[in-house]
Order: structure tokens, then sequence, then C-alpha cells
């Protein structure tokens, strides 16, 4: 029967028995006791090789959190835990709404979830959509054995997307019955998070035979911004009164509307403003004559006009986002294997995963460019006047006048996107024994996710410039109607948007349209190996070690949009084109240790090394090689040295390759609007913006961006090749024999990545700084995506703003570089008829560079010790048990850190200057956690805890933020969070 005891916890749960004291946290796989090792007579895999071995030394750093570290955090999803992990940077997570996609990612290194490979028990698990990435929800944590980490390049031991490194999760075989829950609450009482967890196995046909059946329901319930107080307004960067910030660090505008460039002289000083969008539930509209156009706003009462006010007229967005995202969960499936002849035996997988997620956004914003009535019954002459001033619509007559006009649909409700996310796996294989020395293993497996996306919140473009272009019913003077007879017929009525809630119900209804979307993957991954040993060297050592194997995966994937989003015929959420595509890859790979000496003139001394032959089906991409070789020696008992060497790949997934034409909204600065940096306000750059078609007295002016979001288009690219990085560590582990139970490790690791798959130009805002601050060349490839594409009256980009969608597609850009040392320290000593036990991981980040364009390094983007990047951070777990009691403190550590703009290079090489942000750096950020757990008796175990003890809140970041004013998915945003969680094994 599985039982759960301290011994076990302490011991070699974090480490699958190696060390007798180890504390429950993650700890190296090279940590290693030495009675317990020689005790050991199993051959094991090591997760980065797929040699056996005896011991859990590896040349490649390996850091292993134990599944008791998920009770004593109280996690019901694996992300609660990894992303505590000093190797691990957040990706998509439960409070990613937008952006966010239902998912949960993983990103070691920060090097993205596209270049870290997810393993379930040493076998690829399935992904969740066409950038063929794994949705942590479909993995049930409650049935993990283990956790292991291996940060850097992997694929020569699996095969493409492990750049960044590797993450097997290790599940445990369940003899009898096991029943579980757990219950989280905020100290503000919401954010509940609740789980149910059942799993039954036995042997059978004595011993040959096992199985395990599991099941789970996980569900969250959501929490909206307007909840906390950092997020309950949206904020920017601006000029403020002195002395004025107060509830969420907003602080009073001085005054309104005044440019950043003059605030301190002015007498103000920089801070965080009330910011939000300049689409509002009351209509505005833009007028005036050629390059001097200003926005306006309706009345709430309607017909009349005034100036929009920014950022006073700014409509806050933020109460309508979620904080948390909603969650259901369920979770089913089995395992086994049986020992059909002796030696044997055929193991087989199974998994089902139902999950869903809701993402909430503010209700639609929309803007077009429309003909307008100039005699409409919805203005007065004061609006007419205004109006007046724009050109005439040629297409309608001299009674209209091209219009941009902006309105936010409330009276629709809040945009809701649901995902509902059903996948499944099956996997058969058979392994056994060749000869005494030599095994084999083979397995086949498919998978499939379906994820099907319900929008509802959206409206059609086509449909609101109907309903905006009216004429008189005929034969009044009064009365309007829809000038288009075919929308007439379609049930166009005119919408009233000079106002608030004067929009008309038959009106709405004819805008407003659902969309269903649906997304298909799939994975079909064959592999067969051998693997043993085939003599030694003598010199005392081991066998010389092998592995080699053949490996076929299949990768399909489909995105399948509405009518409407496929059309581009929507304004809500993104639209874009279907796509559609797949390849296969057919791989020979193999593994070699070669043990050299061990307990002679020195203690041990090994190498070893593996490749992989990879051939695409992809013309682009067709054969390379990956491979790696290292060492270890260990000059005497208590000390080893480590090193290797990898180059590893990735290869394009198919949204990059086949992606289909999309739009997006990403957050960017155009250099000339009054959003950018002052330090880049040159005079180059006005006569470059006016040159760009900029009307001269916008220059520098909100008007040319109204919004923070600027609409563009993106898509994917068959001619995109693969990535190739190159990763070297070098390490020591120090087990002094005069400090028992004393382990130390330090690794250090760098790690180098070229040809990085990213949006062309290095995304919207990277394009937009390469073309307006460095090139300032309209025939350049950098500017590319925007000659031609400005709205001649306000200079503005995007059709959300009256201009055209800039267009950017995949491409082989840039580069990524990495570098920093890992260390370790663990230790335990009996104390007060206990003991008590002490872990620490931390990393310290060298370097981090990622050159979005590489052929122009001027612009690389260096942003070591960023927001959500510091340069140091640690985890330290002090545990001390006594009897069938537990107590924990962890202590997690985000070093201090500054506004990556600070470091950024501009052009002529310049920096930022220290005044010229509100927020220049944030200082280290501290959370304390504690818990406890108590076994009851050996058939039920309590554990409960508080996670963020002091209620620390986030920083609100104003512009450096990803969303909620903050990074959400990188600080603690709930607060104070208390569980309490209950176990039953029979």
């Amino acid at each position: 029967m599985t039982r759960f005891n301290k011994g076990s916890l302490l011991a070699g749960t974090i480490m699958a028995g190696a060390m007798l004291s180890a504390p429950a946290y993650a700890q190296d796989a090279d940590v290693t006791d030495s009675a317990e090792q020689a005790a050991e007579s199993t051959a094991i895999v090591v997760t980065g090789s797929r040699i056996q071995r005896t011991d859990l030394n590896s040349t490649s750093p390996i850091a292993v959190v134990s599944p008791e570290e998920f009770r004593l955090t109280g996690a019901v999803n694996v992300e609660q835990v990894l992303n505590t992990l000093p190797q691990v940077l957040p990706g998509v997570t439960g409070f990613s709404n937008n952006p966010g996609n239902g998912a949960v990612t993983l990103n070691l290194r920060n090097l993205g979830a596209t270049r870290t490979l997810v393993l379930v028990n040493g076998r690829r698990w399935m992904f969740y959509d066409t950038n063929q990435i794994v949705d942590l929800n479909t993995i049930p944590q409650f049935l993990l054995g283990g956790v292991e980490v291996v940060t850097g390049g992997a694929s020569a031991v699996y095969g493409s997307d492990a750049v960044a490194g590797v993450v097997n999760f290790k599940l445990r075989d369940i003899e009898g019955l096991e029943l579980g829950g757990s219950y989280s609450l905020t100290g503000r009482g919401d954010a509940a998070r609740y789980q149910f967890n059942a799993a039954i196995g036995s042997a059978f046909d004595d011993g040959r035979g096992a199985v395990t059946m599991f099941a789970n329901y996980t569900r969250r319930k959501p929490v909206f911004q307007d909840a906390r107080v950092f997020s309950e307004r949206a904020a920017g960067d601006g000029c403020i009164v002195p002395g004025s910030t107060g509830r969420g660090g907003i602080g009073t505008p001085f005054p309104s509307g005044i440019a950043v460039g003059t605030c301190l002289a002015r007498g103000g000083e920089l801070g965080f403003v009330p910011q939000g969008s300049a689409t509002t539930p009351t209509g505005t509209f833009v007028a005036g004559p050629a390059g001097a156009q200003q926005t306006y706003i309706a009345n709430p009462t309607g017909g009349g006009s005034r100036l929009f006010q920014d950022p006073g007229d700014l409509y806050n967005f933020a109460p309508d986002n979620y904080l948390q995202l909603p969650q259901e969960r369920y979770l089913l499936g089995a395992y086994g294997h049986y020992e059909f002849t002796d030696g044997i035996e055929a193991y087989s997988e199974l998994s089902f995963v139902r999950n869903d997620v809701d993402q909430e956004l503010a209700p639609t914003p929309a803007g077009v460019a429309a003909p307008l009535f100039i005699n409409s019954p919805f203005f007065n002459q004061q609006t007419r006047d205004l109006i007046n001033q724009n050109p005439v619509a040629t297409a309608t007559g001299a009674d209209y006048r091209t219009t941009q006009v902006n309105f936010r649909f409330n009276d629709l409700g809040s945009r809701n996107s649901s995902f509902a996310r059903e996948a499944f796996r099956v996997l058969g294989g058979v392994r056994g024994g060749i000869t005494d020395n030599i095994s084999f293993d083979a397995f086949y497996s498919y998978s499939r996710t379906t994820n099907t996306n319900i929008q509802k919140g959206n409206i059609s473009r086509s449909r609101f410039i109907n309903a905006l272009t009216t004429e008189f019913v005929p034969g009044s003077t009064t009365e309007t109607r829809c000038r288009d007879a075919s929308a007439r017929a379609a049930g166009c009525v005119p919408l009233n948007v000079f106002g608030t809630g004067l929009a008309s119900q038959a009106a709405l209804n004819y805008l407003s349209i659902n969309a269903t979307n649906i997304t298909e993957s799939e994975l079909t991954n064959a592999v067969a190996s051998i693997n043993g040993t085939l003599f030694n060297l003598g010199f005392g050592a081991d066998d010389i070690g092998f592995a080699t194997g053949v490996e076929y995966r299949k990768m399909n994937s489909a995105f399948i949009p509405d009518t409407f989003l496929a059309s581009g015929d929507v304004l809500g959420f993104n639209a874009g084109l279907p796509t559609s595509g797949g390849y296969d890859v057919k791989e020979v790979f193999g593994e070699v240790r070669v043990p050299i000496i061990e307990d002679g003139f020195i203690n041990a001394l090994e190498v070893n090394g593996a490749f992989r032959f990879s051939d695409y089906s992809l013309d682009r991409v067709g054969g390379n090689w990956t491979y790696n070789f290292g060492g270890e020696l260990s000059p005497f008992e208590g000390i080893r040295f480590r090193g290797q060497y990898s180059r590893a790949v990735r290869a394009p997934n198919v949204q990059d390759l086949f992606g289909g034409a999309s739009t997006g909204f990403p957050a960017a600065t155009d250099p000339c609007s009054d959003r950018g940096p002052v330090a880049e306000r040159t005079q180059a750059l006005r006569d470059f913006c006016i040159a760009s078609g900029v009307p001269a007295a916008a220059v520098f002016t909100r008007g040319v961006q109204p919004n923070t979001q600027i609409q563009s288009d993106f898509g994917g690219n068959p001619d995109v090749g693969e990535e190739t990085s190159d990763t070297y560590t070098f390490g020591v582990v120090l087990q002094p024999s005069f400090v028992p139970r004393l382990n130390i490790t330090v690794d250090y690791f760098n790690i180098k990545v070229e040809d990085t798959i990213n949006t062309r130009l290095g995304g919207l805002a990277s394009a937009l700084s390469l073309c307006f601050n460095t090139v300032q060349n309209l025939s350049d490839p950098a500017c590319s995506a925007f000659v031609g594409r400005r709205n001649t009256g306000t200079g503005a980009l995007g059709l959300n703003s009256g201009g055209l969608n800039p267009v950017l597609v995949q491409d082989n850009v840039g580069k990524l570089e990495t570098a920093g040392i890992d260390i370790q320290v663990d230790y335990s000593l009996p104390l007060f008829k206990g003991e008590l036990g002490f872990f620490y991981l931390g990393t310290y980040l060298d370097k981090y560079r990622n050159t979005p364009v590489a052929l122009l390094p001027l612009r690389e983007n260096i942003v070591e010790g960023t927001y959500g990047l510091p340069d140091y951070r640690h985890n330290v777990r002090v545990t001390y048990t006594q009897g069938p009691a537990l107590f924990s403190v962890r202590w997690r550590y985000e070093g201090a850190t500054e506004d990556f703009r600070v470091q950024n290079t501009f052009s002529g090489n310049t920096r930022i200057e220290n005044n010229a942000l509100p927020l220049r750096s944030i200082p280290a950020w501290n959370y304390i956690d504690l818990a406890a757990s108590f076994d009851i008796d050996e058939r039920m175990t309590i554990n409960a805890g508080v996670n963020n003890l002091f209620d620390k809140q986030p920083p609100v970041l104003g512009s450096a933020a990803e969303q909620a004013n903050t990074l959400p998915s990188f600080f603690d945003v709930l607060g104070r969070d208390f569980f309490v969680g209950v176990n039953f094994r029979f």
C-alpha cells in the first residue's frame, strides 16, 4: 500500500530515495548519499539521457521537485510550484486574461514555451494548439512522483523543441485506494480553488502486472481586477501633482493633458496617472481640417459635443477584466504494465482531459471610418459644423462626411471568450531484456486535442458602418433609416452612438454576432530503442553504457475560425484566417557513456556523448544534426566537476509555417506620438514622421496613437527555417565528508539561440522603434510594414485608430542569449528528537539578451534585471519534522529590478534618462509561506498552510505592465492565501 510518511518526505521523495535527509522542495539529481547509493541495485534512467545507470549522477544539472511540494503549497495546478523555481519564468498562467488563451505554459530560462520540451514518464506529451505547446492543465499533479527539470539543450536525446531544456513529469504507481482533496481561499474571502482526487491501483497475476486508474475534478472561481486596489483602475505613465500618489499608486494628473516632456519644468513629477481606452461608451468622433483634426466626445444626453479630455475621459476597462480566470477541469486516465513472458512486459497509458477556462474583457471597443449624414437628427448644429470640416464622402454624396467614429458597446455587455478544451492520449509499448546486459523499449502514442472557443460580444464591422450611414425616410425630415437597401433588408437599424445609452436594442441586435472557432492538434510518436552495457576499460570503472534507436513524429494542427472571424468583418476579438498544416520527421539517435576510472589514483572520471540526425519533410529544414558531449571528474571523494556542450534545434511549428493571417492588438509605442520617451524626440525623428505620413501639426501628439494597443496583422511563412542553439554548462558538486548531510552544487550555464523564429522585424513594438528611431529610411525593409499605413488626417496606425494595419509575418530574425549561475545547498541535522532540514535554490542571471533583428544589433534588447527577470532569485525552505508532524517555512525572493528601457539601447546608442521614467526600479520582493502536515494515522494525512503570509501586494508598473497594472503571473496578485487538504489511503 502506498503510504506517505515524514521520513520519506525529508529523506528521499525529492530525489527518488537518493538522500536520507533532503527537504521537501527541489534538488539536483547529482546530490546523492553514499550509503543509499551503495544499496541501490536497480537500473534507472535520469532525465536527459536514455542510458540506464545505477546512480543518480549526471553531467547536466537536474533539479527535481518532490510531490510533497505540491501539498505544502496547496497547489491544484502544476504551474503554481514550477513557476516559483528560479530557473523558470512564468509563461501563460491562470492569471493571463489579456493576453491569454485558457492554457498554462512552461517557460524555462525565459527562452519561451515553444523552446521548452514537456515529457510525461520520459515521453512527449500532447500539445494543444498550432504552436505545438503543452497545456500543463492536462497533467494530473496529484499523481506526480516527482518532476525533473533539465535546463539547456537536450535535442540530441529527445529531438526538436528541447532548446531551453526538458521538464519530465513522472507519474507514480498506486497500490490500493487513494482519495483526497484541497481547498484554497484568500484572506479577502475570494478566489476559491478546490479539487477532488481519486486513484485506485493494484498488482495482479502474482505481481506480473499492475494498473492504476485515476480521476480528478478541479474548480477555480474568478476574481475581477477591481477586487484589488492595485488593479482597480487602469494606470499609465504621466505627470502628476507632487505628493498626490494615493490609492493604487495613482496620482492626480498635473495639469490635465500635459506632455511628459514638460512635466518637471512645470513643477510636476513623473508618476502613474489614471489610464484607459480612448474608446468610450459615449461616442467620439474626429473632426477638423486635414492636419489639424481633433477628437470630440458627444454629450452624454446626445446632440452636442466637446473636445475629448485625455486622460479625464478615458474609459477604465480594468473592472471588466479577470484577474484570476475561472476554471473547471475533469481528468480521467489509466496506466499499467503486464509481463506477458519472462523479462518482457507490455505497458500502456490512457488520458482524457476536459478543461474549461473563460476570459472576460471589457465591452467591445469599435472604431470605423464612416460616411456620416450631416442632417442626421442625432447631431445639433454645433456638431454638424465640426463634422462639416471633414472631407466629403464622394461615394455617398455632398450630404455625407467621412468621419472616424469610436464607440464602446457597453449595452451588449462584456466580451467573453470561453475555451472548452478536450484532449486524449493513448500509448502502447513493449519493453524487456534481449540479453542480461541489453534491453529494448518500443512504443507508439497518439494524442488529439480539440479546442472549442466560443466568443460573445463581437460586432460586425460592416454592419456598424451600415448602421452609421443613414438617410431620411422618404417623405420625412426627422426620421432616418439605414441608407443601404440590402442592409435594411437584413435588419439594419440606425445606430445612435452620439451619447450614452441612446443605441436602440434593434440596432444592437443587428450589429451583434457570436463566433465559434475550432482548433485541432494531433501528435503521432513512435520510438524504438535499445540500451545496455558493453564492457569496461578496467581501472575499477563501470561498464560502458549505450543507447540507440529510431523515432518518428508527425504533427498536424488546424485552426478553423468562424465565418465572421475568417472574413475579417469582426470587432471585439481578433480576426484570423484558417490555419492548417503539418509535417513529419524521421530520426536516428545514439548515446554513449564511458566510465574511465573509479576509485583509482583519482576518485572518478567519465565522458559521454549523444547524437541525433533528423530528416524533416519540410524542404526549408531538411536534415540536420544535433549532438552533445560532456564529462565529469572527481579528483577525490566529496568533490566532482562536470561540464557539457549541447547543440539543439527547434523546427518551426505549424503556426510559424502555415498560420493564416490574423489580426492582433499588441501594446506598442509609436515614436511619432507623445507616448514615446522624451529622449528620442529629435528633429530628425520629427522630419521622418512627417515623411512617413504624419501631419506636421500632429507629430508627438496623442492623436497619432490614441490607444496603447495598435491593431496589426500577423501570419505564418512557409519559408521559415529551424532555430539552432549552443549550450555550455560547467559545475561542481561538493559533499564534504567532514560535514555529513551537506550537499552543495554550483553550475554555470550559457545558452545562445540563433535564427530565432519571431514576428518579422521582431514584432510591432520592435519594428516601430527600428524604423523610426534607427533606420529612418522609408525604402528600407525595416519600414516596409508602415509605408502608406497612416491615417491622412491624424497620422495614426491601425484600423482601430483610423489608419491601416501594419502587416508582419513570421521569419528567422534574431537571437537569444542567456547566462548565469545556479546554486543549490541542502543540509539536515537531528534536533530535539526530530530533524531540521534546510534547502536553498538560487539563480544569478549574468546575461539575458534578446536581439529581435540580428542584422541590426544596435537594437538589441538588453534586459537582464528587468521587471519579471531579476538578476537574482531564490527559494529557501526550512522544515522541522518530529513524529507524525511536519512544519515548514518557505522564503521566496525576487531580486531588485529596473525598467528594461533604462538598459535598452536607442538611436545613437543612448539610453533613457533616469528621470524620464516614473518607476525606474523596484526593490527586492519577498514572500513568506507557512505550511504544516500531520499524519493522523497511516491512512490519513492533513495539510494546511498560508502562502504570502504578510499579504504582500504586487507593484504597479504603468506602461511596463503586462496586464492588471503589473506582471500577474510573476508577482503574487491574490494576497494572503490559505489552503487545507486531506488525503486518505486504504
